[in-house]
């Protein structure tokens, strides 16, 4: 598989851009995932000529369109950083991306969460950095995550296994975007999705039905708005034990008695939390191609990111 492109906070690479001239390398992003990312680094404050170093800045004012201003001379230098916002979302329209992953709490790029301060001084709301306010309503359905949450193990995988959906969906655009590519796509995410909402499995699954009838490019665009709206919803145990009960139903006829009890009993230690989601995993797709099933060959959720990632190690 081609490497993967996504946006990055520079200062996550260990890039010395920060105020401080500093940064918060993330060994993560950089050693791990890294092996399966072109990066593209974005620090919007050094870019729109702010300098390195140069004086902490935050968020003031109306939690609707905050003003960033510096702490110390309490110079404003908003119109500067939405200007720039919008000549580098309009670059980054053509980069190919599939996700981006900004710095947490950030007054230029916190995706969500930074403090915003009254003309005293004090933090009294949240809400998004400048840059990462003017990406995510330029990009509305790209997948995003802050450094900071992605430590939470269910909430990284949940990210990167959005960001490999988006890369496939891009890859069915490029080859042809018809109508059987789509059903193929939709087929080959069945139970991801299902893995995620089944509400939203449901309503894919009708949208593809009736696919003959839609305008095409209007039906590439809402299943892949209902598609990711769906995915952004985490995959909890509950749900995913359903998914691995679907799948152990195609063996019914093949296993043994000992066998259904043994699969019968991994599901059930996953569900519990007693072992992660990768041992019921790697023990059907050990029955997958032991049996080939080839229906349940071609399901992503059996193999949704490199497992060389381990993100199923840990949920």
């Amino acid at each position: 598989m081609n490497k993967i492109t996504l946006g990055i906070s520079s200062c996550l690479l260990g890039n010395n851009v920060r105020y401080d001239g500093g940064h918060k390398l993330d060994h993560f992003l950089v050693d791990t995932l890294g092996q399966y990312v072109d990066w593209i680094p974005v620090c919007p404050e050094a870019a729109c000529g702010l300098g390195i170093p140069r004086e902490s800045m935050r968020l003031v004012g109306d939690p609707e369109d905050p003003r960033l201003v510096t702490v110390r001379t309490g110079k404003d230098h908003t119109a500067r950083m939405k200007r720039w916002a919008k000549e580098r979302t309009a670059e980054l329209a053509h980069e190919g991306l599939c996700g981006f992953v900004f710095k947490a709490r950030s007054p230029s790029s916190g995706m969500r969460g930074v403090k915003i301060y009254n003309e005293a001084g004090i933090p009294y709301a949240t809400g998004s950095g400048i840059f990462a306010h003017a990406f995510m309503k330029r990009f509305p359905l790209l997948p995003v995550e802050d450094e900071g949450r992605m430590h939470d193990p269910g909430i990284r995988e949940n990210f990167i296994e959005r960001v490999f959906v988006y890369q496939r969906w891009q890859e069915y655009i490029r080859k042809d975007g018809s109508l059987g590519g789509l059903v193929a796509f939709h087929t080959d995410h069945k139970y991801l999705i299902m893995a995620h909402s089944q509400k939203h499995y449901s309503l894919l699954g009708k949208m593809v039905a009736a696919g003959k009838s839609a305008r095409s490019d209007k039906l590439r665009a809402d299943y892949l708005e209902t598609l990711m709206e769906g995915l952004q919803l985490l995959a909890t145990p509950k749900k995913n034990t359903n998914v691995l009960q679907h799948m152990a139903g195609y063996f019914k006829e093949q296993l043994s008695a000992e066998e259904k009890r043994e699969l019968l009993e991994v599901i059930t230690s996953y569900h519990d939390g007693l072992v992660p989601l990768i041992v019921p995993v790697t023990l059907l797709r050990h029955y997958v191609r032991k049996y080939q099933e080839d229906y349940l060959a071609r399901q992503f959720y059996l193999n949704p990111h490199p497992l060389e990632l381990m993100l199923r190690n840990h949920v």
